[in-house]
C-alpha cells in the first residue's frame, strides 16, 4: 500500500472509489476507500484492485459502503469532486464560498453541507491543505522567496502565509526549508 492509497483510506476520498479496495484481515471484509467507516490500523489493511480478488482472499463486502454495487456517485458526491476540482485547478486564486458556489450554481449553504459531509472537511480547509501542499513542495524544491511563495499559492501576504502555515505545520516556512535543504526530518505536518 502506498502513501496515496493510505491518504485515500483516512480521508475516505471517493475519487478512488473503482481504483482500489482495501481489506481488513482483523474483520473479513474489504470497502472502498470512501467507507466512513472507523479508520483501520494501517497494518491490517491489505489492497486489492477488484472485488474479486478480495473475494478470492477470503473477505465479504462492507454492508456499509457496498463495494460490489455499480460506481455511481450521488448528486452530493458529484457536486464536492466539482467542486474539489474547482478549487484544486484554482487554488492559487483568491476564492471565497460564494465565488465556488457561483461557478457550480449551487447555493453556498448546499456547497458546504455536501462538501463537508462527502469530503469530511470544508472547502476552506480542503483549500488550505492544497494552498500548504504547494508551498511545501516550493519550499522545498526552490529558492523563491518565502513572500514570493505565499503570492503564488495563493495567500494575500507573506505574514499571513507565515502564521497559517507554522499554525498548521508546526514550524515556520523557513525551518521547514532549512529542514528540507539540510536533509534532516522534516517537521510533521498534519495536511
Amino acid at each position: 500500500m502506498n502513501e496515496q492509497m493510505w491518504r485515500a483510506i483516512v480521508d475516505c476520498d471517493p475519487a478512488y472509489d473503482g481504483q482500489f479496495y482495501y481489506g481488513l484481515q482483523t474483520t473479513g471484509i474489504f470497502c472502498k476507500p470512501s467507507c466512513r467507516s472507523k479508520t483501520p490500523n494501517p497494518e491490517n489493511v491489505r489492497i486489492f484492485l477488484t472485488t474479486g480478488d478480495a473475494k478470492k482472499a477470503g473477505l465479504r463486502p462492507c454492508k456499509r459502503c457496498r463495494p460490489e454495487e455499480p460506481f455511481r456517485l450521488t448528486s452530493e458526491e458529484e457536486l464536492a469532486q466539482k467542486a474539489a476540482a474547482f478549487l484544486t485547478q484554482h487554488c492559487h486564486q483568491p476564492l471565497s464560498l460564494q465565488q465556488i458556489a457561483a461557478e457550480l450554481f449551487v447555493s453556498p449553504y448546499h456547497l458546504q453541507r455536501c462538501f463537508q459531509k462527502v469530503m469530511g472537511v470544508s472547502p476552506a480547509k480542503f483549500l488550505l491543505r492544497k494552498r500548504l501542499k504547494a508551498a511545501q513542495h516550493l519550499l522545498g524544491n526552490t529558492q523563491e522567496s518565502i513572500t514570493t511563495i505565499a503570492l503564488q499559492v495563493g495567500f494575500q501576504s507573506s505574514s499571513h502565509f507565515s502564521a497559517v502555515f507554522h499554525k498548521e505545520t508546526g514550524c515556520s516556512p523557513t525551518a521547514y526549508r532549512q529542514c528540507q535543504s539540510q536533509g534532516t526530518k522534516k517537521p510533521t505536518a498534519s495536511l
